[in-house]
């Protein structure tokens, strides 16, 4: 039999639909699992742009009030860096500032942030000890966090990032994203 393209797509969009139902339930006791709504729920996320650096924020793995904060940071031209997570506040010999995530208000940091990203150090003319840097391209952070209640909460972002040929965008300190925390997890506020 000829079917139109259209058709066939429907068919295995519901032939997918019924894969996933059958999915959701146990091997023996055909009751559907526990919360699939919880499950299906997509993690908060909101993103913003500034200074050179496209910055996306999510919260994962959000149970008994305590998940992971995961900051992308992202720079917007090909061949420049953010600075380690390790770079002093006021960097090397001033040149740099550290990659930054804090949170305060209703929610607190469970452990030090971490980079999904080797450092190297890179020499900058001028500048007697080598700066440490994460390669050029996104670098991928993540925070352990936990909710003190219900209430507004704060993110805090720093980063800088510079290119070896095109020098350095301006620094970002302390800018903050704002959040909500309630009995259901963290949603981000509208940017």
């Amino acid at each position: 039999m000829n079917t139109s393209p259209y058709v066939r797509h429907h068919r295995k969009v519901r032939a997918a639909a019924a894969l996933l139902a059958l999915a959701a339930l146990p091997a023996c006791g055909g009751q559907p699992a526990a919360d699939p709504a919880a499950a299906a729920r997509p993690a908060p996320t909101t993103r913003f742009s500034e200074n050179g650096v496209t910055v996306t924020l999510s919260v994962t793995d959000w149970k008994a009030s305590a998940g992971t904060l995961t900051a992308v940071f992202t720079p917007e031209a090909k061949g420049f860096h953010l600075y380690s997570t390790d770079l002093p506040a006021t960097g090397i010999e001033g040149v740099g500032r550290p990659t930054t995530v804090g949170v305060t208000g209703a929610l607190a940091a469970q452990g030090t942030l971490q980079a999904a990203a080797q450092v190297r150090s890179i020499r900058v003319p001028g500048v007697d000890a080598p700066v440490p840097v994460y390669p050029d391209g996104p670098v991928t952070t993540t925070l352990p966090v936990r909710a003190d209640g219900n209430g507004d909460a704060t993110v805090l972002i720093g980063y800088a990032s510079c290119s070896t040929q095109d020098g350095c965008t301006i620094p970002v300190s302390d800018r903050p994203v704002r959040l909500r925390v309630t009995g259901d997890g963290p949603a981000f506020e509208a940017s």
